[in-house]
């Protein structure tokens, strides 16, 4: 059971802050812990070819693979005409019968002439064949490139409304719990969200940001403007609060001079410090939560 405070003075104990901080801790691990198991990552899927581009593609390896035979073959049949041209150099040499030489070496130089030319037609082969086989590797590519897109998109956004449910659930519990002495937990769960929302905007800011251009600069936009969005609410806040405090202390609202007597004007400011009640009309100290002649607030 919520134990509540009619006054906004609080005194958090060192303990309750240390608890509040080991709260923090473990709240923003099972925040990372969700923030990273809502990522969406469809398994890998074979590639998805219309059969115009499977023959295309098909078409394709199967000319590389002659190319390959075909420059393979280049290699063995230089080899035989270096080795018959050696053959014959020596015996023409050496004045030694070279008629069976002679015909090795031009029938090794035919050889490697006919492979030169089959080398030729593979690579024309190939050529012939690569634009239309890249044309249906790169349709492949952009579609996968469209799933991954799709994917991070509603990464994103599942990403984004956790946050978004996050951040009203922590203000509703402050705003809930902050005239109680758990305040400290709320305090705890709005620490813990803030530093998630860090967290991801750091992460897609990276992404889709060139950091070493402007990464910096739209970290300290956002920054500047969270900050001075909470010192916004931290004054509406405190305007409401320290004229209170001020008042329990025997200090004037307005501008904390100390109120000395039964006076009704503030010896600091001049301003009012006893007006009538709304509800009764006794006098009433300016600031204070409840009359004490009747009790209203």
């Amino acid at each position: 059971m919520t134990t509540h405070i009619e006054n906004d003075d609080i005194q958090t104990t060192r303990g309750e802050k240390v608890l509040a901080v080991v709260l923090t801790v473990f709240l923003l691990i099972g925040g990372i812990w969700a923030y990273t198991k809502l990522e969406i990552h469809h398994a890998y899927a074979a590639p998805s070819y219309t059969p115009a581009e499977q023959r295309a593609i098909s078409t394709y390896e199967a000319a590389q693979q002659r190319s390959f035979t075909a420059r393979n073959a280049v290699d063995s049949a230089q080899n035989r005409l270096e080795l018959s041209r050696e053959a014959y150099r020596t015996a023409l040499e050496a004045h030694q019968p070279s008629a069976r030489l002679a015909a090795r070496y031009h029938a090794d130089t035919a050889r490697f002439s006919a492979a030169q030319a089959a080398e030729r037609a593979a690579d024309a082969a190939v050529r012939q064949a690569a634009p239309a086989a890249r044309a249906a590797q790169d349709h492949e590519s952009a579609a996968a490139a469209a799933r991954s897109n799709h994917d991070a998109r509603n990464t994103f956004l599942l990403r984004l409304g956790l946050l978004l449910a996050l951040i009203a659930l922590s203000f509703f519990v402050f705003m809930r719990l902050r005239t109680s002495r758990y305040l400290p937990v709320a305090a705890a769960l709005l620490a813990a969200v803030t530093i998630l929302a860090f967290v991801m905007a750091v992460d897609y800011v990276t992404d889709y940001v060139g950091w070493r251009d402007v990464g910096p600069l739209v970290l300290s936009l956002v920054g500047v403007t969270l900050s001075l969005l909470a010192f916004w609410g931290l004054q509406r806040y405190l305007v409401r609060r320290i004229p209170r405090r001020r008042v329990r202390r025997n200090e004037c609202p307005f501008c904390g001079y100390p109120v000395r007597g039964a006076g009704a004007h503030c010896e600091g400011c001049g301003r009012d410090i006893v007006a009538e009640c709304a509800k009764c009309a006794a006098p009433r100290r300016v600031g204070t939560a409840h009359c004490a002649a009747c009790g209203s607030s």
